[in-house]
């Protein structure tokens, strides 16, 4: 027996697609086929699988489990949770990998599965290899067996573990994503007063689209901040890796900001060490990291990516403009939204100040949100490669870890290629908006020099 992926839906962090149209049953089941015989080979015996709210992840979830088992694999299911929750379980559980079918935050049709074997990120090379093993048919046989395991009390005993936050009062939005019975069990552990809201699980997502680094996903906890004069707000994306947080004015607090009040406690702990953030983070972040006394390094954007550099340096903290927080130290170092939560309750507690006025303290930088051009897959890369050639030419600033990061007087701008889709993302940041405009004709300038019009920009 072989089978045949949709082109678009092995990418390079996860595999995704429209159920129905680009992913199926079908798909999961040869998922299940090709994990379980790349974990057998490798000495394993053992998956943990989880799943999310979405309409489709029961009937994939009993497709993945399917082709699990026929190659000889035992599954031990844990049920609906956030994507961390599944994180966890791999760590916790006598297992040697794991599945969470998630669709992350994209909308209600799509679906996909996060990977990790042997407490590694499962990504890039290897998920193209279970493309190749499907087309194969290379996959072993045998009959595992299905066991459940309920581990959400013990997950949310794990994030309070030593709590000492104090006691605030916070507004707590779910987007109907998985990550809402978690943190209504997470609120009763914590002092203060909490105020949900979308916490039943919906793949319908009836009320917003649960993406909360779209500001406009966040009007209606910016609103219950401001009815009930709450100290802050949290919000969650669909499958609770990624957080979002306003302050008690309303104003969102982006990736970076909060990774550069995170880094204070963090700091504390671990002197010098080095704290992460992706190429797309402000300036002020690696000077504030600096400042704390901590080792500011820039790195390629993607959760996979970002894990494993996590390793590689030991670092204690990582994060991405996109809201993943990763957390090493004391923690496994996954990307944990409902973790985030309880340690920024904690930092503005020992920070002994409030969210707002610890924005407030944050430098007043002009910055374009993240700019999306509409871009031929097969020039997206050459691109990036004509540019970085020009800069290169002229003698500019450039940091090619992930793109083009150049540095010049008035700030800094980013031109690099999506891993996900066919866009090129730019982004700029400066010191007031004449500097930002003339940031984003460089952009421009460099853009149409490789036949790319500003026209050209894609939805987001």
């Amino acid at each position: 027996m072989t089978h045949q992926f949709h082109p678009s839906a092995l990418r390079e962090y996860d595999i995704r697609g429209i159920v129905g149209s680009t992913l199926g049953t079908a798909d999961a089941e040869a998922i299940g086929r090709g994990f379980a015989t790349v974990l057998r080979r490798a000495g394993g015996t053992r998956v943990a699988v989880g799943r999310d709210g979405r309409l489709s992840s029961p009937e994939l979830e009993a497709a993945l489990v399917r082709g699990l088992t026929a190659s000889g694999v035992d599954v031990v299911r844990i049920g609906l949770g956030p994507t961390p929750m599944l994180y966890y379980a791999e760590v916790v559980l006598e297992v040697d990998g794991g599945i969470q079918i998630t669709g992350s935050h994209n909308p209600a049709e799509y679906n996909g599965f996060k990977m990790v074997l042997q407490h590694q990120p499962f990504f890039g090379e290897d998920i193209q290899k279970l493309g190749a093993m499907a087309a194969a048919g290379d996959w072993e046989d045998g009959a595992g067996a299905v066991t459940d395991a309920d581990i959400a009390d013990d997950y949310v005993g794990r994030l309070v573990a030593g709590y000492g936050g104090g006691s605030f009062r916070i507004g707590w939005d779910m987007g109907n994503g998985a990550a809402g019975p978690v943190i209504e069990k997470l609120v009763q552990h914590l002092p203060g007063e909490h105020h949900l809201l979308f916490a039943d699980v919906d793949g319908n997502f009836p009320n917003h689209h649960p993406d909360p680094t779209e500001e406009a996903n966040l009007a209606d906890l910016k609103r219950l901040v401001a009815e009930k004069r709450l100290d802050f707000g949290l919000a969650f994306d669909g499958d609770g890796d990624r957080i979002g947080a306003i302050d008690g004015q309303g104003r969102v607090i982006w990736g970076d900001q909060l990774l550069s009040i995170l880094a204070a406690p963090v700091l504390k702990q671990h002197p010098g060490a080095a704290i992460i953030a992706d190429v797309k983070a402000s300036q002020a972040l690696f000077d504030r990291i600096a400042e704390l006394g901590g080792t500011p390094v820039m790195w390629k954007t993607g959760h996979s990516l970002m894990k494993t550099r996590m390793k590689e340096l030991g670092a204690p903290l990582a994060g991405e403009m996109s809201g993943h927080l990763f957390f090493g130290g004391d923690y496994y170092g996954f990307d944990d939204a409902p973790y985030a939560a309880v340690q920024l309750i904690r930092a503005v507690h020992v920070s002994g100040r409030s969210l707002a006025e610890l924005r407030d303290d944050m430098p007043e930088l002009a910055s374009t949100p993240e700019l999306r051009f509409q871009v031929d897959e097969s020039r997206k890369f050459a691109v990036v490669d004509e540019v970085l050639e020009r800069l290169e030419r002229s003698g500019a600033d450039v940091n090619r870890i992930d793109g083009a990061r150049v540095t010049t007087a008035d700030g800094w701008w980013l031109l690099r290629a999506s891993n996900t889709q066919d866009v090129l993302v730019a982004r700029a940041e400066a010191k007031d908006q004449a500097a930002l405009e003339r940031l984003v004709a460089q952009i421009d300038e460099q853009l149409a020099a490789s036949g790319i019009r500003r026209g050209a920009q894609a939805a987001h």
